[in-house]
């Protein structure tokens, strides 16, 4: 029983992280904006960006909160911030908002000597600012304790690896799901991320309320 209350918050932070990053959604975006490019060179675009994006969020991870403390932000402050942020990204897939502003990030690099790793792969679209609010929220739910930090940033590199492995089948994946059954995903995904948000922000209201108290 105790092995399994603590496999919960890293089953938390997966699934967080996962509809946050959302390999899935971003499996299309990367065949467009790697359209006509051999295998190879996909390949290398690809495991490059997850690179970057794992570097970053890792960074935030670890030391996310100490910037925060620099600049004066509280933690329950974030939270809120964070979770508001959280649910606006759940609306925009809900509403296919967010597919449309990767699509026009995608148009945008039409030039095939372009290399897209760094942007819009890497950031924003795999360490967006979801993503980075997510990891600093998840790091510091194991505050004390740096052994939990730790699996947080081996969960977060699990998404990531995740979304590397959706790159290099993004083409199948494409034509086995159809447009209609990629859209059905990004649904479903951003209910759970709207219900996630939420959960932040009264995490967040709860703890402001503790201050005062």
């Amino acid at each position: 029983m105790a092995n399994l209350i603590d496999t919960l918050p890293l089953i938390w932070a997966f699934a967080t992280l996962f509809v946050v990053i959302d390999p899935i959604g971003l499996a299309p975006i990367f065949v467009a904006l790697t359209q006509g490019i051999e295998p190879t060179k996909r390949k290398t675009i690809g495991l490059r960006a997850c690179m970057i994006a794992f570097v970053i969020l890792a960074l935030f991870g670890l030391f996310g909160d100490s910037v925060l403390g620099f600049a004066g932000i509280s933690m329950p402050a974030f939270q809120i911030a964070g979770g508001a942020l959280l649910f606006l990204t759940a609306m925009e897939m809900l509403f296919e908002l967010r597919a449309k502003r990767r699509s026009t990030k995608g148009d945008e690099l039409d030039d095939d000597d372009r290399d897209p790793s760094v942007f819009p792969l890497a950031t924003p679209l795999i360490a967006g600012p979801g993503a980075i609010a997510s990891i600093i929220l998840l790091t510091n739910e194991a505050q004390g304790n740096l052994l939990q930090q730790i699996s947080v940033i081996v969960v977060m590199g699990a998404v990531v690896l995740t979304a590397f492995i959706l790159f290099m089948l993004a083409g199948f994946i494409e034509r086995a799901l159809g447009q209609t059954g990629i859209l059905v995903v990004s649904r479903v995904l951003g209910m759970l991320l709207a219900a996630l948000a939420v959960q932040f922000i009264l995490n967040g209201l709860l703890g402001f309320s503790a201050t005062l108290g």
